[in-house]
């Protein structure tokens, strides 16, 4: 298998950790963090799931067996989900032969058609009517399914992934580069670009959540036009190699 290798324009810069990183590797992470979101919170507020990571809805599941309240069911479903729109994502990588930005480009065009069907479904059907029927249930999988495939789009594109939806590691990243930045001797070798890095994805991840609950509440099941939307401009600029 083949590396990534710079675009075209050769506009590339070092990267974090010593290497060279093209436009598409600075700007992309920060836009789906966005994108993720907008996603993750307009499904919690319509939906009531969470569908850009997993690990909300095992603490929920969780919790709500214990105390034997109503589970949704689209919160048990969300992980095999989850894990078989990853699973399905390497597996359209592997068959379409691309690596790099070709690959890239492919994935960004997965998760739009997702992003974008969802919309459709849910404009039609109109699922936060009732967040535990049957059309909330799969409209929250094809949430699910598009922020797998979103999940696994850098890890299989990218050198050193960041990660756009789950802000845990981010954060962490974020005060440990900060802490770095005060100390005569800093205990993280080669990661002087983490912090700038780590604020770019917690700030577009936020924004997305806030934009997106304005969303919710003014658009209802329009707000999925939003990330649709950007997963569409995503596609647009790596067309572009902007």
């Amino acid at each position: 298998m083949s590396r990534i290798e710079p675009t075209a324009d050769n506009s590339t810069r070092p990267s974090a950790t010593g290497g060279m990183t093209s436009r598409s590797e600075l700007w992309l992470p920060t836009l789906l963090s966005v994108i993720a979101g907008m996603v993750d919170l307009t499904g919690f507020l319509s939906l009531g799931i969470f569908t850009a990571h997993v690990t909300g809805n095992i603490v929920v599941v969780g919790a709500l067996i214990v105390r034997h309240n109503r589970v949704n069911p689209a919160q048990i479903l969300a992980i095999p989900v989850f894990i078989l729109a990853v699973a399905s994502t390497w597996l359209i990588a592997a068959a379409s032969g691309r690596r790099g930005t070709g690959l890239m480009r492919l994935l960004l065009l997965i998760q739009f058609l997702l992003i974008t069907g969802l919309l459709l479904f849910s404009v039609f059907t109109q699922p936060s009517a009732d967040p535990h029927g049957l059309m909330a249930t799969v409209a929250a999988m094809i949430a699910v399914s598009a922020m797998g495939c979103q999940s696994a789009l850098l890890r299989l594109t990218v050198r050193v992934a960041p990660s756009t939806a789950m802000m845990t590691g981010n954060l962490t990243n974020a005060v440990l580069a900060l802490m770095d930045s005060r100390s005569n001797q800093p205990l993280l070798e080669g990661d002087t670009g983490k912090l700038t890095g780590a604020l770019h994805l917690l700030t577009g991840f936020f924004v997305g959540c806030v934009v997106a609950a304005a969303a919710v509440m003014y658009l209802r099941d329009w707000a999925w036009s939003l990330p649709a939307a950007l997963a569409a401009v995503a596609v647009a600029l790596h067309c572009g190699q902007i």
